[in-house]
């Protein structure tokens, strides 16, 4: 059997299938980021899901793509988590943009972004992956993605610059302070998962004008710093996957017709899609 794996920061979602692409089941756990997570914690979430531990000796190949995986260093980190549970897997590991390329790749070249928790974007034609600007995390980049959006939220709510009515509902719906944010994000780890947790309030807000702006800001300054870096962004479709691309995409929509960029599949979870493009292009090689 075969196990095909995406994951973010925040989820990771597998299937299990078989040579012929048929889906035999499915499973989530926590996401991981090599970045953040090492080898033993990596293991130690898996061996939570009953599902994957019952299957775990009879897993012949795992196709994982994940979040933070843009190098042999930390594929190396990836790789050892899994071994440890899939002891008799043969591992291939990636970075989750490749399967973003995989799940939206409809035969022609394109531009594949993620808006999720993070953000990044990658040019595939089909067979190779390339990259004009690198995606800097949630610190230093993540434009348009879940951590950029919750920083701007907290940065205003402790500024005082939040509208009243969103700042009393904010402090109604969270425990939230000053001392909470700052040990969430500078003592507690995964402050980027923290930053991206206040998706659903953005969601129950969309239509004031606070958010309104704020996504048309977010959504433009991705789109100006890392999709129309490529020469030929007005030429090809551009490709989003991920969870803020997905429940915004009203917004984002409006958006890339202000950048005058032709957009093309918006999925919120790559792995059913991921699992059609392991059909028809990898296992059959």
């Amino acid at each position: 059997m075969i196990l095909i794996a995406d994951s973010g920061s925040t989820k990771c979602d597998w299937i299990l299938t078989n040579p012929q692409g048929e889906k035999l089941n499915s499973f989530s756990t926590m996401g991981f980021n090599p970045m953040f997570h090492s080898s033993e914690v990596i293991a130690t979430e898996i061996n939570k899901s009953k599902g994957l531990v019952t299957v775990a000796n009879q897993i012949e190949s795992i196709y994982y793509y994940g979040s933070g995986n843009s190098s042999e260093y930390y594929n190396s980190i990836v790789n050892e988590g899994l071994k440890t549970v899939f002891t008799k897997a043969k591992l291939h590991i990636h970075h989750d943009v490749l399967a973003s390329a995989y799940a939206t790749y409809t035969g022609e070249p394109c531009i594949s972004c993620i808006l999720g928790t993070g953000s990044n974007s990658f040019y595939f034609d089909g067979e190779n992956l390339s990259q004009v600007k690198p995606a800097l995390g949630y610190i230093l980049g993540d434009e348009g993605s879940g951590t950029y959006f919750g920083k701007q939220l907290l940065q205003d709510y402790l500024y005082k610059k939040l509208p009243t009515e969103l700042s009393q509902d904010l402090e109604q719906g969270y425990t939230i302070s000053k001392a909470i944010i700052f040990d969430k994000l500078y003592s507690q780890p995964h402050g980027n998962v923290y930053l991206a947790s206040f998706g659903p309030f953005m969601a129950k807000h969309r239509s004031h004008l606070y958010f309104a702006e704020l996504l048309q800001k977010g959504f433009t300054q991705f789109i100006k710093e890392h999709v129309l870096a490529y020469e030929n962004a007005k030429q090809v479709p551009v490709h989003f996957v991920g969870s803020m691309a997905f429940y915004f995409q009203d917004e984002l929509k409006q958006a890339t017709m202000e950048c005058g960029i032709t957009i093309g599949n918006i999925i919120q979870k790559p792995i059913d899609s991921l699992l059609e493009y392991h059909k028809r292009y990898i296992f059959k090689k």
